[in-house]
């Protein structure tokens, strides 16, 4: 005799109507993922989309800000923290607002890297949106290939 076996459904997977439990789990699941973000409605802050990649001399910290100006963004390097903080900044309407999924207000990024940086040299662009910000690695914390003789 076979033991029974829940089986998760992938949210893109059309759901039936003559599985009551799969929709209910589907709703709970949604319903709970919708708390997460709460602490930041709170506070009027959010966390922007970031990427953090490693190469072979440097950290490479891409962060999206579409529509923020470059003035109102600051980088701070404190050892090896990296802080991406600043605002965003509402745009000014016409009508009555009917619904918003745009975050905007206050934002801050904090990455630890994983090793040490030379943070004299730290460089920070804006471009189209996605701040990049370019972090050294230490000297003894660059990857060195060493020639066998």
């Amino acid at each position: 005799m076979g033991l029974p076996v829940l089986q998760r459904h992938h949210p893109q997977q059309a759901r039936r109507a003559d599985k009551p439990v799969t929709r209910t789990d589907d709703v709970l699941s949604s319903f709970i993922d919708s708390w997460t973000s709460l602490p930041r409605l709170l506070d009027g802050s959010f966390t922007p989309l970031a990427d953090v990649e490693e190469a072979d001399d440097s950290y490479v910290v891409s962060v999206d800000l579409p529509g923020v100006k470059k003035d109102d963004v600051e980088v701070t390097v404190s050892g090896r923290r990296v802080s991406i903080t600043g605002r965003r900044k509402d745009t000014e309407r016409i009508g009555i607002l009917r619904r918003r999924t745009r975050s905007v207000g206050e934002f801050a990024y904090d990455v630890l890297l994983p090793g040490d940086v030379d943070d004299d040299k730290v460089n920070a662009t804006m471009d189209a949106g996605v701040l990049t910000v370019l972090v050294p690695k230490a000297a003894s914390e660059r990857r060195r290939r060493i020639h066998v003789s």
